[in-house]
């Protein structure tokens, strides 16, 4: 079987569709379409069915696909393997981030590539209304998302997780509410209390989800916004109580503050998701140790006691 056919399967299996293989691969569908059955006539066994309008892998092409994102990960690896012996890193690695990522570690990573000549990031930065992250693989050497443990279709989609820190999760309040006395939160100090919550199924909406199962009782949610700084805004106007990242939520002079809440999970792991064949590019590993590097230093510096809230 020919590789490059191999490889078409495997970004149907991704990218779900013939058109979106075509545009990410630069060519037309119909000629996806005729490698693909070409691809079907040396397996000798349908490796795709008509559903509606569209198509999807039968068995026996999802496991062709599995065995293609194999195939992928080991040619890679050699060539990987075979540039340690000839340079360094270089070459460009695209990475998505998402806004609170970025700002976290960012300005570390690309302070550091100035003593990595030859190896350049090019960042594009997403916020998804309902984030699956597992979605932007395809396009993007390195994605940046955040999860509460790892979504069990990240692996069985045979991706590369990596974690690159762990960060907090708080309750934000305006200046003076009664709730900041409290050094520290308990679910039952906040039933009763308005939210300004974040879309549904976002790490910050989850630890709400906690709260409700800690308590019997549903948060009430006034709002529901994606944007952080907003809902600042909206915290210090006494909208509601809303839970924050704690490294990257501003607290001086904006008029709110932050607790940290006990007795229910509120923290979110910082990953780098990536196909496993990427993984294995030196310019890919290397920005990864960079970022890794970078994780290690911001969660540092928070825990240190001039940062302390």
């Amino acid at each position: 079987m020919d590789v490059r056919r191999l490889e078409l399967l495997r970004e149907l299996a991704d990218r779900g569709s013939i058109a979106a293989v075509a545009a990410a691969t630069h060519r037309t569908p119909s000629a996806v379409s005729q490698q693909l059955k070409v691809l079907e006539r040396e397996a000798g066994v349908p490796l795709t069915e008509r559903v509606g309008r569209g198509i999807q892998l039968t068995g026996a092409g999802e496991a062709l696909a599995a065995t293609a994102r194999q195939i992928a990960t080991a040619i890679e690896s050699a060539e990987a393997l075979w540039s340690e012996f000839t340079r360094a890193p270089q070459g460009t690695v695209t990475l998505s981030t998402f806004p609170t990522a970025g700002q976290m570690l960012l300005p570390g990573l690309l302070t550091m590539l100035a003593d990595e000549p030859g190896l350049n990031v090019a960042v594009t930065d997403h916020d998804l209304d309902r984030p699956d992250w597992a979605t932007l693989t395809p396009d993007y050497d390195i994605v940046l998302a955040d999860s509460q443990g790892v979504p069990a279709h990240w692996s069985q989609g045979g991706l590369r997780v990596i974690t690159l820190m762990t960060e907090p999760f708080d309750v934000a309040m305006p200046l003076g509410h009664r709730l900041a006395e409290k050094p520290v939160l308990r679910p039952a100090d906040l039933v009763d209390e308005p939210w300004v919550g974040a879309p549904i199924g976002y790490p910050y909406d989850r630890v709400l989800d906690g709260l409700a199962a800690y308590t019997g009782r549903a948060p009430r949610v006034v709002q529901r916004i994606m944007d952080n700084l907003i809902v600042e805004r909206l915290v210090a106007a006494g909208i509601g109580l809303a839970i924050l990242p704690r490294f990257t939520t501003r607290i001086h002079d904006t008029g709110i503050v932050t607790r940290p809440v006990a007795g229910i999970p509120a923290e979110r792991q910082i990953n780098a998701l990536l196909r496993a064949d990427r993984a294995e590019r030196p310019s890919v590993r290397r920005i990864l140790e960079l970022l890794e590097l970078e994780g290690r230093r911001v969660q540092s510096r928070y825990q240190h006691p001039a940062h302390r809230r």
